[in-house]
């Protein structure tokens, strides 16, 4: 088990997270279940997420499905009428040791940049620390760079797996018809990497093998010229092939772009590299 230190530090970090992004991140409430699904629906589209009878489950079974609200609505104990600024879903699995599947975490566009993401994902943590439970998974598209850098860097997460066309086709709002190739990644909330992200330290120089070069915003090209980003996607595939045999993983450098490397992953960093 968590010492007591720990989940109090953990639940310290949630708080100055939500203070930063000016929000309350929380289990839903029961009537706060219809505004989340709104907010994954909003983010992928109606029909491609869950349903509210199997979110009322999910929630009832005591998984995570948490929101962001903003600090004047947290403090009203009325029934939730809107969509809150954020919502996360959670639920356990037990294939390779138990965990938390972190699901879906989906922000109103009109608050992203706030670190409104992070905030749900450092709630979940100190959650899922309360129970036990000391390892969360989730998958990213690896061509996404805020997305790489909030997972690898920020959070601490370290790539696991890629998994090539994880989802089949989607054809959900945000990918459209292209190939849901996804990094799996495992954030061990206890490990000394985890900390050191949290706690915003320095990152280390890894040790690199080759590596894939990131466009800054790969979601625009997607959108304005569907053939450019089917060959990123192409390229990524034969760069990712490195990766097979497991002896090389991916993080990110002081550029944003991918290194492999066959680092320990809790490697201590050098002084000189900072976040």
């Amino acid at each position: 088990m968590t010492d007591a230190a720990t989940l109090a530090r953990a639940h310290a970090l949630a708080d100055e997270e939500d203070r930063r992004a000016g929000v309350v991140t929380r289990e839903a409430r029961p009537d706060e279940l219809a505004g989340a699904l709104a907010r994954f629906d909003a983010t992928w589209g109606a029909g491609r997420t869950v349903d509210l009878a199997s979110l009322k489950a999910i929630a009832h079974a005591g998984n995570t499905v948490l929101v962001a609200v903003a600090v004047a609505a947290a403090a009203s104990t009325a029934p939730a009428d809107d969509a809150p600024l954020g919502a996360a879903l959670g639920f356990l699995g037990w294939d390779g040791g138990l965990h938390v599947h972190s699901h879906m975490n989906a922000v109103d566009p009109a608050a992203r940049g706030r670190g409104i993401g992070v905030a749900l994902k450092l709630r979940q943590r100190a959650i899922c620390l309360d129970h036990g439970v000391d390892e969360v998974r989730w998958t990213y598209d690896p061509l996404i760079r805020r997305n790489a850098r909030m997972n690898l860097v920020r959070l601490g997460a370290e790539v696991a797996a890629y998994r090539p066309d994880f989802y089949g086709e989607l054809r959900d709002a945000i990918s459209g018809g292209d190939r849901s190739d996804r990094f799996e990644v495992r954030w061990r909330l206890g490990s000394s990497r985890v900390a050191r992200a949290l706690e915003r330290m320095p990152q280390p120089a890894w040790h690199a093998e080759g590596g894939l070069p990131l466009v800054a915003d790969f979601e625009a090209v997607r959108v304005a010229d569907r053939e450019a980003a089917a060959a990123l996607r192409e390229a990524s595939r034969r760069a990712f092939a490195a990766l097979a045999d497991g002896r090389l993983r991916p993080e990110l450098d002081a550029a944003g772009d991918y290194v492999f490397t066959p680092d320990d992953p809790d490697l201590a960093p050098d002084s000189s590299t900072t976040l």
